[in-house]
């Protein structure tokens, strides 16, 4: 009997999709077993992979870790493994850059499985109740956010994403010079852009993550627009939530400069210690097949990393319309740095973010210690650090 063990994380959005795609596999293929386990959002997006590649054949991952697991050998590149039919196919049908997101330097990290990038939510209902209108620019997004109806994640790692993102649509690129992590005009305008928009947020959201903020609109009728989260359309679903949210594409600037969102999602990655990496691929291959992805998978929860899925529209309705609303922000999403040493770099870049916004730092003692953060994250590796 062959096991296979595997990892993701804490969410409805992760776990029951992959136990029911492991479930249907073992039926296809006696003689396999595989288990899953999880942890949790934040040990899933910084806590380094080192450990886990000793445990776990599967590795549920997301994208810049490329540099850190290909530096250390705790992968296997996929990019050889796959025939030319294979790739062709994941190439042509993954949503957005969800493909092209896990190769790194000529290496393939994973099989893309999960498509996920920040994008505005509302309650519709809470909007019709007061009145109000889901913002098209930033000028209508910060008349919400004055009003106490928008809120967004403040954790550090979730500023870090969302200044990038203003910082590219300011014209900046993150992590091209390895003297300063972006252009000076473009992060200290993308940083007070971010500062004006929580002025008047409550001093809570520092310690709420994405999860927590669907969580609590879906539970509560305090807030009636999130800024920009992670999606996870779970929340859209009249099957999962009494309140449903809805999606919609990112505000333009007030000169018209549009925002393009952060990519995020998963992908299967193979440990070194996978003790049949045929079987292994195979079985990441059929969690990420079109089949699959427009069946059990999204039906049981998950968020597909297939064009098919998203264009579906018999998905799209079980999925409360997330599928149609939320795909514009997908496809035109933006793959962040995957050098090794970056994937820090999110959480410890966002504590000056988070200082700044509090009015605990200066914008020019902020600028210089999210600077400091990068020069780090080049020089001294992410397994290196205490």
């Amino acid at each position: 009997m062959l096991e296979l063990t595997g990892i993701t994380w804490d969410h409805s959005r992760a776990l029951p999709p992959l136990v029911a795609t492991a479930q249907r596999y073992e039926e296809l293929n006696p003689g396999v077993r595989i288990r899953w386990e999880k942890r949790s959002l934040h040990e899933f997006g910084h806590l380094p992979i080192d450990a886990l590649a000793q445990k776990f054949d599967l590795i549920v991952i997301d994208h810049p870790w490329a540099g850190f697991c290909f530096a250390r050998e705790l992968v296997h590149d996929l990019a050889p493994l796959l025939s030319s039919v294979q790739r062709a196919d994941l190439e042509r049908n993954s949503i957005g850059p969800s493909f092209a997101s896990y190769l790194y330097e000529g290496k393939l990290l994973a099989i893309p499985i999960d498509a996920a990038t920040p994008t505005p939510s509302c309650r519709p209902d809470l909007l019709e109740a007061r009145g109000l209108k889901f913002p098209e620019t930033w000028r209508e997004l910060l008349a919400l956010a004055d009003a106490g109806h928008a809120v967004m994640p403040g954790f550090p790692a979730d500023l870090f994403l969302n200044w990038s993102m203003l910082v590219a649509a300011l014209g900046g690129e993150i992590a091209a010079d390895p003297e300063v992590i972006c252009d000076e005009p473009c992060g200290r305008g993308a940083m007070e852009l971010l500062r004006r928009l929580a002025e008047k947020m409550p001093p809570q959201i520092y310690d709420w993550n994405p999860i927590f903020i669907a969580e609590r609109m879906t539970r509560t009728d305090g807030f009636a627009h999130c800024a920009f989260a992670y999606s996870y359309g779970n929340y859209c679903r009249p099957s999962f939530t009494a309140r449903p949210l809805r999606y919609g594409p990112l505000p333009r600037l007030d000169d018209g400069r549009p925002l393009r969102s952060i990519v995020g999602g998963t992908g299967v990655a193979l440990s070194k210690r996978c003790p049949d990496v045929s079987r292994a691929l195979d079985y990441a291959l059929f969690t990420g097949s079109a089949v699959v992805q427009t069946g059990i998978y999204t039906l049981a929860g998950g968020q597909p990393s297939r064009r098919e899925a998203w264009t579906d529209p018999s998905l799209d309705s079980v999925a409360g319309g997330f599928f149609r609303e939320a795909m514009h922000d997908q496809e035109t999403g933006l793959i962040r740095p995957r050098y090794d040493g970056y994937v820090p770099l999110q959480e410890e870049a966002g504590f000056p973010l988070q200082q700044y916004l509090r009015a605990e730092l200066s914008p020019g003692r902020a600028w210089e210690e999210i600077n400091a953060c990068y020069r780090h994250s080049l020089v001294i590796p992410a397994s290196a650090r205490p």
